[in-house]
């Protein structure tokens, strides 16, 4: 989960909590870069959630996350999830539309899958023509051997905006669904991006999971951004990401000590100790000296609060390491 390989036999279980949205965190960076971006908001749109990540430079990690509702202590991708996908169910209730949380999943999937699903996001794309059922496969329906249905979705969208009876077209419902998926993914990346103090603006989207390409232009839109990438592996992106990842390794120790030139000493001697470990984990999986890179990276805080900012240790000043905390804490609160 943290963007790097393992060797097998020095895997774990809490290693892989998130590997795959990982892996479409690497891989959206490393494609980005070879059409010459360097800062980019990846926005993966699967079938069921959307996760978003920001990257300038430098992959952002947690060390502390909470999964599930289990706290697990390992460095991991920074990623935000949002309950909006391609299944998620389309309801009208209380007099106003509403798009997901919950999900028609792969079965029966949306309406249009021809399994008796339920309106979903990718409906709402079909019935507005985004999504054509002959540039489909014919896999639905139980042969498996028909086209996607687009009857049962002009059908249901027709009664949803008879139950809505306010004078709005089949069409337009279709679309203002369409409109409050995006508008949750917009908010989504806002909370990684403009929450914490960046530009969006100045941003490369890039954008891949099966059903990305539909929504792309739009969030876009809603965010400012003006440059969008979909790479030609798009729908495949987490697992070729996975295949772009460096081995990696790290280790953390605490020292709760005031950041003054005093403690650049015990950090220095900390950072070294934790250097050799690295090392020797690398080294033990065939990796050549020459070949690691390493960076000393510290989790900083303001005596009597909770909230660490990752500050790069490379320079070994204190000094240094304070003003960019004070910078990254400006921009953030």
């Amino acid at each position: 989960s943290n963007g790097g390989l393992k060797g097998a036999s020095l895997f774990q279980g809490k290693d892989a909590i998130l590997s795959g949205p990982a892996g479409g965190v690497v891989g959206m960076v490393e494609t980005a870069r070879l059409a010459g971006f360097e800062k980019v908001i990846g926005f993966d749109m699967g079938g069921t959630s959307t996760d978003v990540a920001h990257y300038d430079g430098d992959y952002e990690r947690a060390f502390d996350t909470e999964v599930a509702g289990v706290r697990i202590r390992a460095p991991m991708m920074r990623i935000h999830t949002v309950a909006a996908g391609g299944g998620s169910i389309l309801h009208f209730d209380q007099g106003r539309f509403q798009a997901g949380p919950d999900s028609a999943g792969a079965n029966p999937g949306p309406a249009c899958y021809r399994r008796g699903g339920p309106l979903a996001v990718t409906d709402a794309n079909v019935m507005l023509g985004k999504l054509q059922p002959d540039q489909f496969p014919a896999i639905f329906g139980p042969g498996q051997d028909q086209p996607l249905d687009r009857d049962i979705v002009v059908r249901k969208f027709a009664e949803m905006a008879e139950q809505a009876s306010d004078g709005k077209t089949p069409e337009e419902v279709a679309e203002g669904f369409v409109t409050i998926a995006v508008e949750n993914m917009a908010n989504a990346i806002k909370k990684i991006s403009v929450q914490r103090g960046y530009d969006v603006t100045k941003y490369l989207l890039n954008c891949f999971g099966g059903a990305g390409g539909q929504h792309a232009c739009m969030v876009a839109d809603a965010l400012g951004m003006e440059s969008v990438l979909i790479h030609p592996l798009s729908g495949l992106l987490s697992a070729y990401g996975i295949g772009l990842a460096a081995v990696f390794a790290s280790r953390q120790q605490a020292i709760l000590k005031r950041l003054d030139s005093a403690a650049v000493t015990d950090i220095r001697m900390t950072a070294d100790h934790l250097r050799k470990q690295v090392y020797a984990e690398l080294l033990g999986q065939g990796i050549p000296e020459d070949a690691i890179g390493w960076r000393p990276v510290l989790q900083v805080r303001y005596d009597g609060t909770d909230t660490t900012l990752p500050v790069d240790f490379s320079s070994f000043s204190a000094d240094e390491a304070k003003s960019e905390f004070e910078a990254s804490h400006k921009a953030q609160f």
